[in-house]
């Protein structure tokens, strides 16, 4: 009996001795995940042929409308393709042919090398909710964001182990003008984290200005040869881009920077009801765009999107976490990796209003299906609320927490000789326990996830605590590590020079907020 309590006590100082090390240390976990597991295939051969040659016949037989960009036709024009006005179609193999020159794994770099993210083959990135107008936590309740929210919400990230990308919008800065916000955004992620993330698309010049903050953070010679930014743009479902989409995708392929391109289909509204038709329009979607992007420039990196959900067919309103989506997350992945192309899916996605029960629920499922379906880079991991309309700074706490659980589950189980300690049973009798055992011990801070938002403690120690509920957790969690916030360094000319931009571009244009 005292060997046990020996035992237990050792633990409890070594836990006591790590939680202390966690509180010192600056941000610590693998820049992303490398995957180990099997990937979860829902479709056999015969299906997945089917989507694939619908998506062929779409593009042959329907096209796709590229508008308002007349550059934009004139390339596909030349390529061979057939441009009647505006609608662009494509012979069958055409687009799979022009897609077999991006690449399949490319690294975006940070301006801290060790932050550098592998995206594709079997690396998963994660990245905060993105372009909520809205910003909730428990003290102010629901709200517009502002460039305080941004920054915040940024550094959060920045300190958030689970997070291996900065993202881009994790909300909208309400209170700065919007054809100079995006100014904002791009410093905020270059000031307050070493982490990669994504610029700006909404206009063109607002994807150039991003482009050329870029090239002052990392050097124009080195960016003619790296990946240091990505753009994430929405074709306008059903098979439309306008030219926020096509000139996004000139801006960045032609820099040699990367883009996403994500179909955003609710089936029923912006695609058919059917999951497997909205998965072809959406396959159609995605190749159209990656086949458009080789052909600005050969080899540039480029991302297939999915955004694709259910919806209340009575009220017209979108539903996440839903078995359709689900599905949907799993075959994506198939296609993609037949495709041979780096994929994006949705992470912890929700319609619920506040985090609650609906929120957790829906955004697990989304989340689970994300990860097993092999999605490279995953948008909207942390914060998402209200079917995207709305960040909340508890649910991102908590979304996080999780994601360090999925990043556990995906670095799969090891069977070697420790896994299987046969040593162990060597050292405890039957009938015994394991807890003071040597191969607990050795193991003992690395056996298990710790989730830190999860209160696993007895009802009494749960109460002597406040009985907080997990978002009450969650709030003085964020708080607590906003008010131990340590900026990463950033070179001092650099500085100078991007503020020196970020000004003079300001200052050429009147604020507009429409």
């Amino acid at each position: 009996m005292k060997q046990d309590t020996a035992a237990v006590q050792a633990m409890r100082r070594r836990k006591s001795s790590r939680n202390r090390h966690a509180q010192r240390s600056a941000v610590v976990s693998a820049p992303y995940v490398q995957r180990k597991i099997p990937y979860f295939d829902f479709l056999g051969e015969e299906g997945l042929q089917k989507i694939e040659d619908h998506a062929d016949w779409l593009m042959q037989e329907i096209g796709v409308e590229f508008r308002d960009d007349p550059h934009a036709l004139d390339i596909w024009r030349e390529a061979g393709a057939d441009v009647d006005g505006v609608r662009v179609r494509l012979p069958r193999g055409m687009a799979r042919e022009l897609c077999k020159t991006i690449p399949v794994e490319f690294t975006q770099h940070a301006r801290n090398p060790a932050r550098n993210v592998i995206i594709g083959g079997r690396n998963a990135v994660f990245a905060p909710a993105y372009g909520a107008p809205f910003v909730r936590c428990l003290d102010k309740g629901r709200r517009y964001g502002t460039l305080d929210d941004l920054t915040n919400l940024v550094k959060l990230t920045y300190m958030s182990p689970w997070l291996h990308h900065s993202g881009g919008i994790p909300v909208e800065p309400c209170d700065i003008a919007v054809n100079k916000r995006h100014l904002d955004i791009q410093y905020a992620h270059i000031r307050y984290s070493d982490k990669p993330y994504l610029g700006m698309i909404t206009a063109k010049d607002r994807a150039e200005d991003s482009v050329s903050m870029a090239r002052i953070l990392f050097g124009r010679e080195f960016m003619e040869q790296n990946c240091c930014i990505m753009g994430n743009v929405n074709a306008n479902s059903p098979l439309m881009f306008d030219k926020v989409a096509s000139e996004a995708i000139q801006v960045y392929c032609g820099a040699k920077q990367a883009i996403i391109v994500a179909p955003f289909i609710l089936g029923g509204a912006m695609g058919p009801v059917t999951t497997a038709a909205a998965l072809s329009q959406a396959l159609a979607e995605g190749m159209a765009a990656g086949a458009f992007s080789q052909l600005v420039r050969q080899g540039a990196p480029f991302v297939l999107g999915n955004f694709l959900s259910s919806m209340s067919l009575k009220s017209g309103a979108p539903t996440f976490g839903m078995p359709e989506p689900v599905m949907s997350n799993y075959v994506v992945g198939q296609l993609a990796r037949r495709l041979g192309v780096p994929l994006r899916c949705g992470g912890s996605l929700t319609a619920a209003k506040i985090c609650d029960a609906q929120a957790a629920a829906e955004s697990a499922d989304s989340m689970h299906s994300t990860a097993l379906g092999g999605a490279n880079y995953v948008l909207h991991a942390a914060g998402w609320l209200e079917g995207g309309l709305t960040m909340d700074y508890e649910k991102f706490i908590l979304d996080v927490d999780r994601l360090g659980a999925y990043q556990c589950l995906l670095q799969g189980m090891a069977v070697d000789d420790n896994g299987l300690a046969a040593d162990a049973y060597g050292e405890v009798e039957p009938g015994s326990h394991f807890l003071g055992c040597e191969h607990t011990l050795r193991n003992y801070e690395t056996a298990f996830y710790d989730a830190k938002l999860s209160d696993s403690e007895s009802f009494e120690q749960w109460e002597d605590k406040g009985s907080l509920d997990a978002a009450q957790r969650a709030n003085q969690r964020w708080k607590a590590m906003l008010e131990t916030y340590q900026a990463p360094a950033l070179d001092e000319a650099k500085n100078e020079e991007l503020q020196s931009f970020v000004a003079k571009v300001k200052a050429a244009d009147d604020d507009r907020w429409y």
